[in-house]
């Protein structure tokens, strides 16, 4: 079966068939900087992931999935209990050749599921049925941005460990040109050659994307506010409504029912680990 276990080992491309599916509930994980052979979609029925790929760092949040082609180093990055799930396509030339966020429709989603927990062992002719289904919602699906370029001035190497852990936030640009040893300038100057943003626009997304990652790790609002350094619960509400179109209430409850109602799985369902 594909529901997998945390503490069994896995490689996908040791899987033979078309479509290798896989489900767990994972707690703070860390997959490491690691590639496949096979083309990858990541996808969370509830909580969320971070993933880093070269220099940038890539929300997953709950409604949106990320299509990863073979070959491609990345680490996988939960803070908090994640309902994940993950495919692994043989390449084909009908499948995206490139790195995508995009956004799951309900009908995705249940393809996704049902892929996801179907047997590694399943006829292949019914295999390739459900994947011609999913290939076409995929090409359809919109594509969003949920990335945020990383610099790699060695002057900034520090600090954005710092962000990566969890251990800060982004400073005012002043303050941060103080920390490094250089202008306001010379940071700006950095940040746009190396990120294309301004520094106040990637130091508003990266807010952005820390808010929706507490947010799907079951934190309340008024605690993300102030964990963001925000000045009040409501300025938090009109920050989130301006990049998002909508409050992070109506954000909550729109990811659907979780857990879902045949949750946990039955005791003994077997299957090795991410």
């Amino acid at each position: 079966m594909a529901f997998i276990l945390p503490d069994h080992p896995f490689d996908p491309d040791q899987q033979s068939g078309p479509v290798i599916g896989i489900a767990s509930a994972l707690g703070w994980h860390d997959s490491g900087l690691h590639r496949h052979q096979r083309h990858q979609l990541l996808f969370a029925q509830a909580g969320c992931m971070t993933i880093e790929l070269g220099n940038r760092v890539c929300l997953l949040p709950p409604s949106r999935a990320a299509w990863l082609p073979a070959g491609t180093p990345h680490r996988v990055l939960m803070r908090g209990v994640v309902a994940y799930r993950s495919l692994y396509f043989m390449p084909t030339p009908t499948q995206p050749e490139g790195m995508q966020v995009i956004a799951v429709n309900s009908l995705l989603r249940e393809i996704i599921e049902r892929m996801a927990l179907w047997p590694w062992d399943k006829p292949q002719a019914e295999q390739r049925r459900m994947l011609a289904l999913f290939e076409e919602e995929l090409a359809q699906a919109p594509q969003e941005s949920w990335q945020l370029p990383l610099p790699t001035d060695t002057r900034l190497g520090v600090w954005l460990q710092e962000l990566k852990r969890g251990e800060a936030l982004p400073d005012r640009l002043n303050r941060l040109a103080e920390r490094v040893g250089a202008s306001d300038k010379t940071i700006g100057r950095i940040f746009m050659k190396e990120t294309g943003m301004g520094y106040q626009a990637w130091r508003q997304q990266w807010r952005l994307l820390r808010a929706m990652e507490l947010l799907a790790e079951g934190e309340p609002i008024s605690r993300v506010a102030s964990a963001l350094a925000f000045s009040s619960d409501s300025a938090f509400i009109a920050f989130f409504k301006q990049h998002t179109g909508q409050t992070p209430l109506r954000h909550l409850n729109s990811r659907g029912e979780w857990p879902p109602r045949d949750w946990p799985p039955p005791p003994g369902y077997p299957g090795p680990m991410v």
